[in-house]
């Protein structure tokens, strides 16, 4: 997957701080709680506990989604008993819909710009975290082949979506 540009339309307006609560993305299914993560200790973007696959964490230190920048939500691609929240994320596509329902009841609405798969030693962190004054939704996932040696995914699937009406 090749990373695509940002949507050109006219921007959304932003909405105020607000903690997400649940994702829905019609496109593959997903109808997901949230819940708040961080990072770890050495730095690395924490994701929802594995025996709670289906739930999808929104990167508290960041902004909310709906607010000014870009907000990320992290969630797993599978886990022991099978597909997890993100599993279907690479199937998504420019054009596509993902709505996030906020604590103050409002949705933020985002339509898909694209999306990447990356090498997490070569992850586009400026590019899914950095700032601007449009309302940006990024969606993390692992991807490419799982190697059972390391018990891990070699790279990241980035889901990239902005805010509209």
């Amino acid at each position: 997957m090749a990373p695509t540009a940002e949507h050109s339309g006219p921007p959304a307006p932003v909405l105020p701080r607000s903690q997400p609560v649940r994702v829905t993305i019609p496109r593959i299914g997903v109808d997901a709680d949230i819940i708040p993560v961080a990072t770890d200790d050495d730095g690395t973007l924490e994701v929802p506990p594995l025996d709670h696959a289906e739930i999808a964490g929104w990167y508290r230190p960041g902004p909310t989604p709906g607010e000014a920048g870009n907000a990320v939500l992290v969630g797993h691609v599978d886990s022991q008993d099978g597909p997890a929240v993100f599993f279907d994320l690479g199937r998504l596509r420019p054009g596509d819909a993902v709505q996030v329902t906020r604590a103050d009841g409002r949705v933020a609405r985002f339509t898909v710009d694209g999306l990447g798969a990356y090498p997490k030693d070569r992850f586009p962190t400026e590019r899914v975290y950095g700032g601007g004054a449009e309302a940006r939704l990024r969606l993390i996932t692992c991807g490419g082949r799982f190697n059972p040696r390391t018990g891990s995914y070699p790279d990241n699937i980035v889901v990239f979506a902005t805010a509209t009406r």
